[in-house]
């Protein structure tokens, strides 16, 4: 079975980083942990560093070839150690970089397509992912910023070719994140189908699309809440304005009156 393809970051992690590592051996007085991100370093997590409170038996907390997450305590660079923390690491901490080492290996499968679509060797193809780790901090970034931006970001570090490819693989996988504004209406009418007329206001305003979803929410008499989904804030601010627009000149056509308040998200 082939070996997974990765790009690694050369030098050290920098003290009080949060790294992703692999246990290789664990010992009476702890553990060590290669790191996944980084070029040929290992680091060591003092059986003091393993757990909250007292520790009689490091294994019965860590496995060799165990994934871990552990916050860089020191780092010396002449003799090559780096110290270690597990007990650092806070949940959140934990998960979200266990979440973005998971993108960035699907990052990396993508980066091997790419360069094998147009031909690239795996030597140039690492290269050139490590000039890409150093411009976007990840792979995973730089398929991002490729998504968003267009693949001319990355011309100058990749070349013309592997960049379109880059970008079309960018497209298919990597949505960009929906924003949300909000706020809501104060629709009254004391006409003796005013509900009538409330309903026929607010379908006005939620015909109103331009790139944007809307939705209308039932809040409680005499609110209704109004929330424009868009893929950037000046689209979803241009359409909650027009869907304002919309709903209070229908509802005042109709003989009712309307107030519009803004909330924040």
């Amino acid at each position: 079975m082939s070996e997974k393809f990765m790009v690694k970051r050369d030098g050290f992690p920098s003290k009080g980083e949060i790294v992703i590592g692999t246990v290789t051996r664990v010992l009476d007085f702890g553990a060590f942990v290669s790191l996944d991100e980084y070029e040929n370093k290992e680091g060591m997590v003092h059986i003091s560093e393993v757990a909250s409170g007292w520790v009689k038996d490091i294994r019965d907390y860590v496995k060799k070839g165990q994934k871990v997450v552990c916050k860089v305590l020191n780092v010396d660079r002449k003799r090559g150690h780096i110290d270690l923390s597990i007990k650092d690491v806070t949940e959140r901490q934990r998960k979200e970089k266990l979440q973005q080492w998971k993108s960035e290996m699907r990052a990396f499968k993508w980066l091997e397509i790419a360069g094998e679509s147009v031909g690239m060797s795996k030597e140039e193809l690492v290269k050139i992912g490590k000039k890409l780790i150093k411009t976007y901090d990840s792979i995973y970034n730089a398929f991002e910023e490729a998504a968003y931006e267009g693949y001319e970001v990355l011309v100058p570090i990749t070349g013309e070719e592997l960049a379109k490819a880059i970008a079309e693989i960018a497209r298919e996988n990597i949505k960009p994140p929906k924003v949300k504004v909000r706020g809501y209406f104060e629709l009254t009418c004391f006409k003796p189908d005013g509900i009538e007329r409330i309903k026929k206001a607010l379908m006005a305003g939620m015909n109103v699309k331009d790139g944007a979803e809307v939705k209308i929410e039932y809040v409680g008499a005499p609110r209704y809440r109004v929330i424009v989904e868009s893929e950037d804030y000046k689209t979803a601010e241009s359409v909650l304005k027009k869907v304002v627009d919309k709903v209070v000149k229908t509802m005042k056509s109709l003989g009712g009156e309307a107030k519009f308040v803004r909330e924040a998200v």
